[in-house]
């Protein structure tokens, strides 16, 4: 049987089925990569502040409409996630860090651990975060947090049996500008204690 009237249909479709296969990895890795295009970056941590607005990218409404998460308008507050400590390095569950005030200014603040997909961990103590009203204090108004998976006096929050985590900070009713980059000073140091 004769193949070359058909030669050019079999190109077509080898080309089609190649460009619906590529497009689909590259909706996959825009899935998987975060929330999109600008994102507001202060040292280790990351936010993006468009995500709860109207002029949200579709990168990053694709990501939402897929995890199912309510994310915070620029009129409440901003939500920045960090993946690596204050010198660049992953954060690991194997080691111990300490989170060391200070903070951007906001009328309501929260820190928590969470996996890499932004859901909370579960762990022993069911204490998965800290708030302004309820962490702990030194004398001044500064605070420190301890992550580890051994207790620790004062405040304390354990990854559980996690292996990778995640910090989230959440400040509500900020005047941080997201025009302008923020001083990375002002944001609180993820300062790794040691590993295991």
């Amino acid at each position: 049987m004769d193949l070359k009237p058909y030669a050019n249909y079999l190109r077509a479709a080898s080309a089609m089925i190649a460009g619906v296969g590529i497009g689909l990895f590259a909706t996959i890795l825009s899935l998987n990569a975060g929330y999109g295009f600008n994102s507001l970056r202060a040292g280790p941590w990351t936010a993006w502040p468009h995500i709860g607005g109207a002029d949200i990218d579709p990168y990053a409404r694709a990501v939402i409409s897929r995890s199912g998460e309510a994310p915070l308008g620029r009129d409440q507050g901003l939500a920045f996630i960090a993946r690596a400590d204050s010198n660049g390095a992953p954060l690991s569950a194997e080691c111990e860090y300490r989170i060391i005030d200070p903070l951007p200014a906001a009328r309501f603040w929260t820190i928590a651990l969470a996996n890499p997909h932004g859901r909370l961990l579960a762990n022993p103590t069911e204490r998965y975060g800290y708030s302004s009203v309820d962490v702990l204090r030194k004398e001044g108004g500064a605070f420190e947090i301890d992550v580890a998976r051994e207790a620790r006096p004062g405040n304390w929050l354990s990854p559980g049996a996690a292996k990778d985590f995640v910090v989230m900070l959440r400040l509500y009713d900020t005047p941080l500008d997201i025009e302008s980059a923020p001083d990375p000073d002002s944001f609180p140091k993820i300062v790794k204690l040691g590993c295991a």
